[in-house]
């Protein structure tokens, strides 16, 4: 085996490793609206939504992704096929940003707060840890960050079901390493695989490895994997709010960040002022 789980599960398994009702006694999902922002879709939803959405797939046994999509996401897909087929292909692309948020709300929408990668998965971890609902954690830099993320989830959730978790090299997997892995996975029977390999990587191998594993939902959260092992701090709430979440984490990794936000902020401001003047001539004829 080229991949063992290096975490101990934690409590007994819960009841939705095997599958669930499927055909016509399966419930219809509740999916939220979607709205194409710079030709990607983007769902309508905020954190009760999204969550009471992926515990609807895991009751009923569907098996989806979940995109957690900024700005950046959407630029990069208008420059990448695979990542844009990758975002057609999620249950979900939930607004990540505050500038999503308010693109949403500039055509029409109404939407209070943005579903923030970290949040969610923070969020969905006091669900679990009262639901009972596996975890496997996918990424991190490395092992040690792994234990560290899994230490702090079950510390501040107790009773969290974390049933394995790994970090992957820095490279593409090899169709061996891939088979190993989803095997690795499987057996452990998780509700929900959380990745947190960063974007596009991340969104390309839910879509790659969707139809290869049984848990009912994978869900790309990016930095949070970071940011809840104590690795990488968080920008300041009032930061966040005011969509500069940006400029706070360029001001902490100004090698590795400043040339996608210099180079992704201002193409969608432009692209986005267009598709606004088009709907603006659509809805008002002017």
């Amino acid at each position: 085996m080229l991949f063992a789980s290096p975490l101990q599960p934690s409590g007994p398994s819960g009841p939705s490793g095997a599958s669930g009702p499927s055909g016509p006694e399966a419930a219809a999902l509740c999916l939220p609206e979607r709205v194409a922002l710079v030709n990607v879709p983007i769902a309508v939803t905020d954190y009760a939504r999204a969550l009471d959405l992926i515990d609807q797939h895991i009751a009923q046994g569907h098996r989806g992704y979940v995109c957690v999509t900024n700005v950046h996401t959407v630029m990069a897909a208008g420059e990448d096929p695979e990542l844009r087929s990758a975002l057609s292909g999620s249950v979900v692309n939930v607004p990540d940003g505050m500038p999503l948020v308010w693109a949403l709300n500039a055509l029409g929408h109404r939407l209070d707060d943005r579903v923030y990668g970290p949040e969610l998965m923070w969020r969905a971890s006091a669900r679990a840890a009262t639901a009972g609902t596996r975890f496997y954690l996918y990424g991190g830099r490395d092992q040690e960050a792994l234990t560290r993320l899994t230490e702090n989830l079950r510390r501040h959730h107790p009773g969290l079901q974390i049933v394995g978790g790994f970090s992957p090299p820095h490279r593409p997997l090899t169709a061996e390493e891939g088979k190993a892995i989803a095997e690795e996975i499987n057996r452990t029977a998780p509700d929900i695989v959380w990745v947190g390999i960063g974007v596009p990587k991340q969104e390309k191998w839910m879509a790659a490895m969707r139809s290869r594993l049984q848990a009912p939902m994978l869900v790309g959260v990016g930095a949070a994997f970071d940011f809840h092992a104590g690795l990488v701090p968080q920008a300041p709430p009032r930061l966040q709010r005011a969509g500069l979440e940006w400029a706070y984490r360029m001001f902490r990794e100004p090698r590795r960040l400043w040339r996608r936000y210099l180079r992704y902020n201002p193409r969608f401001v432009a692209a986005f002022a267009v598709q606004y003047l088009r709907h603006r001539r659509a809805t008002t004829g002017r």
